[in-house]
Parts: C-alpha cells; structure tokens; sequence
C-alpha cells in the first residue's frame, strides 16, 4: 500500500543533504498544496520544527513528513523524485490525481479544482 507522500530512495538522500547544508537536521519536511498558478494549485516543499494539530505525519528513509490532513486527497500517492542531469538537478513530483498540469510544469489541476481556468 502507498503512502500519501513517497520519496524515492534519490530524493531522500538530496533532503537529508539539503537538511545538513541548511542546519535543519531533526526538521520535518513539509510537503503542502497551494492555490495559484495558471492550473489552480502548485506544490510547496519546505523544512518546519514542528508539527501542528491538522498534520498528519509519515516518515520515509530516516525523513519526518508532515502533510496537512486537508491536503491528503490532493497528494494521495504523490511521488517524489530527484533527477540529477548535465544541467544540474531537481525534484520532479508525479501526483496519480493531477488531470492536467501546466506548460510550465509548476502548477496542476485535479478533478476538485477542475473548474479552475487555464491562463499558460
């Protein structure tokens, strides 16, 4: 069975590194959905010391995870990846409930938000 949030084995060692280089070891790795962006909804990624009532909490290779138990059917079974190329690396995320994303590649539409104009 998946978890709302899953890190591949890549992504987790590119936050732990992110997590040392910027002291925020023992941080939980909050992984959030947005309003905005010109297909209704982004994802947000950060580090937070501490967890609040509505989060719900996983953990993955050593990773805190803290999701916002509003958020879980948005990103149920949400991705996570680091891909690393010749032009440097990034984390690129595969949500099974995104019907579109935009040209950009920054912003995503689910059947929730599906009302949500397109302005790419």
């Amino acid at each position: 069975m998946s978890e709302v949030v899953n890190l591949t084995e890549a992504a987790a060692f590119q936050i732990k590194e992110m997590m040392k280089h910027n002291n925020e070891e023992g941080s939980y790795l909050r992984v959030a959905v947005k309003g905005g962006g010109c297909s209704g909804l982004s994802y947000g990624m950060g580090f937070e010391h501490e967890a609040g009532e509505r989060d719900e909490k996983l953990e993955q290779f050593g990773i805190q995870i803290l999701v916002d138990k509003q958020d879980i059917p948005i990103l149920n079974g949400l991705k996570i990846d680091y891909k690393q190329s010749m032009m440097g690396g990034g984390f690129t995320i595969d949500n099974p409930n995104a019907i579109a994303s935009c040209g950009c590649g920054s912003s995503f539409r689910t059947a929730v938000n599906a009302g949500t104009p397109e302005n790419c």
